[in-house]
C-alpha cells in the first residue's frame, strides 16, 4: 500500500469519525447554557416581556378610537386597572393554577399555593436549563393574563357598569384563565393529547373572546344601535388613535410571538419574527379586499381589524408552520374577520370594536390551521381543544355576568348611556372642548 493511499485512508477514517460525533458534541453544547448565554436568553425574556405590556397602551388606543370621545376615559379606566388587577391576581393565585406542577384532580386541575416564592434554583441555570430565571417566568406570563381580560373590555365598552366590570375580570382572570391554561401549558391533559398552541390563539385570545361573547350577550346592544331590525353605524371617534393602537399591538406581538420561544434562540426567534410579521401583512390584504368588494367602499377599521385577525391567527403556529403558510392563515383570517364582523352585526351582537370577531372567531382559525398547515400535529386534536376551551370559557363567563346582573346591576342607566360614560361613572371628560355659542 503506497503512502499517499494510507494517508487517504486515513484521512476517511477521521472524516467518518468527525461525521458520527458531530451530533452528539453538538447536542452536549446544545445542552451546557454558558452564564452568558443564560443572562442573553434571559435579557429577551425580559424585553419581550415590555414589549406584550406595550400591548395594553395599543389596546387602550384601539378601543378609544373605535368608540364614542364621550366614553374615552371610561375605555382608558378599564384598561389600566385591568393591568393591575390581572398582575396582582396571577401573582396572587394565578401563577400558581396555570403552573401547578402536580394536578390533584386527574390532569384538570392543580394548585400550587397563594403567592410567588422562586424554588431553590429558581434563579440559576438550573430553573429552565438557562433561559429565564423563575422571576421572569412570572412576570412574562403575568402579561398574558392580563391580555385575556383586557379582550373583554373593548366587547363590553359603552355600556357596562365599571363595578361589575372590574368584579368580572378580577374573577375571569384569577379562576378560569389559569385553570384553562393548565390544561395545555400547566402539562395538563390537553398537553398529554398533543393539543398545540404556542402563544395563545386559544389560551388567551379565544378565552377572552368566550367572555366578550359572553359579556355581550348579557348586556344587550347599546341605545340606537339596532332600531326597527335595521343596524345603524356608532361610529368611533378618532381614527388615528386607532390605527397608532393598531400599529402598538404589532409591535407588542413581537414580543407576544417571539418571546413564547421561551429563549433566545436566534433561529428559531427569528423565524416566529417572520410568520408573525407576514401573517399580519396578509391579513391587512384579505381584510382589506374583501371589504371593498362587499362594501364597495375601503374601510379603514376593517383593515385594522385585518392586521389582528392575522396575528392572532398566526399566534398558534408561528414556530411550527412555513412562512408561506402563514401568509396563507393571515390572508384567510383577514377575509374571516370581515366576514365574521358583518355576521355577528346582522344577527344583532352589538361588538364595538370587533373583538369577538378578530379574537375567538380568528383564534379558533388560526388553532386549526396548525392542524392543517402542520404534518406533526393533528386537526382532530386542534378541534378538541377548540371545544374543550369553548366549554369552560364561555359558560364560566355566562355564569359570572348573569351573577354579576343580579347582585350589582350590570348596565349602566338609559341616561348615563346617553350622556356618556366619562360623566356618568367617572364625573369627568377626556375632551376639555371650547363651549358652543
Amino acid at each position: 500500500m503506497t503512502k499517499r493511499l494510507r494517508l487517504s485512508l486515513r484521512s476517511g477514517v477521521l472524516v467518518l469519525l468527525a461525521l458520527t460525533l458531530t451530533p452528539q458534541i453538538g447536542f452536549a453544547q446544545e445542552a451546557e447554557v454558558s452564564q452568558e448565554m443564560f443572562t442573553v436568553n434571559n435579557t429577551w425574556m425580559l424585553v419581550a416581556t415590555f414589549l406584550v405590556f406595550i400591548m395594553h397602551l395599543g389596546f387602550a388606543c384601539l378601543e378609544c378610537g373605535l368608540t364614542q370621545a364621550k366614553n374615552t376615559v371610561n375605555i382608558l379606566f378599564k384598561n389600566t386597572g385591568v393591568v393591575a388587577i390581572g398582575l396582582l391576581t396571577y401573582a396572587l393565585m394565578g401563577f400558581n393554577l396555570m403552573y401547578p406542577g402536580d394536578f390533584s384532580i386527574g390532569q384538570f386541575f392543580g394548585f400550587a399555593g397563594f403567592g410567588i416564592e422562586p424554588p431553590v434554583d429558581g434563579n440559576t441555570i438550573a430553573y429552565a436549563d438557562g433561559a429565564y430565571t423563575y422571576w421572569t417566568d412570572f412576570i412574562f406570563q403575568a402579561m398574558f393574563a392580563a391580555t385575556a381580560a383586557t379582550i373583554v373590555s373593548g366587547a363590553v365598552a359603552e355600556r357596562i357598569k365599571l363595578g361589575s366590570f372590574l368584579v368580572f375580570t378580577t374573577i375571569y382572570v384569577s379562576l378560569i384563565y389559569p385553570i384553562a391554561g393548565s390544561w395545555k401549558w400547566g402539562g395538563g391533559w390537553l398537553d398529554s393529547m398533543g393539543f398545540y398552541d404556542f402563544a395563545g390563539s386559544t389560551l388567551v385570545h379565544s378565552v377572552g373572546g368566550w367572555g366578550a361573547l359572553a359579556g355581550i350577550i348579557v348586556l344587550g346592544p347599546r341605545i340606537g344601535k339596532y332600531v326597527n331590525g335595521q343596524v345603524r353605524a356608532i361610529a368611533g371617534h378618532n381614527m388615528p388613535l386607532a390605527t397608532i393602537g393598531v400599529f402598538l399591538l404589532w409591535l407588542g406581538w413581537f414580543g407576544f410571538n417571539g418571546g413564547s420561544v421561551l429563549s433566545a434562540a436566534p433561529e428559531l426567534v427569528s423565524r416566529v419574527f417572520v410568520t408573525t410579521c407576514l401573517a399580519s401583512a396578509a391579513g391587512i390584504i384579505g381584510a382589506m379586499l374583501t371589504s371593498w368588494a362587499v362594501q364597495h367602499k375601503p374601510d379603514l377599521t376593517m383593515m385594522l381589524n385585518g392586521s389582528l385577525a392575522g396575528l392572532v391567527g398566526i399566534t398558534a403556529g408561528a414556530d411550527v408552520v412555513s412562512v408561506n403558510a402563514s401568509i396563507l392563515i393571515g390572508l384567510i383570517a383577514g377575509v374571516i374577520v370581515v366576514g365574521s364582523v358583518l355576521f355577528i352585526d346582522r344577527v344583532h351582537i352589538d361588538d364595538p370594536v370587533g373583538a369577538v370577531s378578530v379574537h375567538l372567531v380568528c383564534g379558533i382559525w388560526g388553532t386549526l390551521a396548525v392542524g392543517i398547515f402542520s404534518a406533526d400535529h393533528s386537526l382532530a386534536t386542534q378541534v378538541i381543544g377548540v371545544l374543550a376551551y369553548g366549554a369552560i370559557s364561555f359558560p364560566s363567563a355566562l355564569l359570572i355576568f348573569f351573577a354579576l346582573k343580579q347582585v350589582m346591576g350590570l348596565r349602566v342607566s338609559a341616561e348615563e348611556e346617553r350622556i356618556g360614560l366619562d360623566v356618568g361613572e367617572h364625573g369627568m371628560e377626556a375632551y376639555q372642548l371650547p363651549p358652543t355659542r
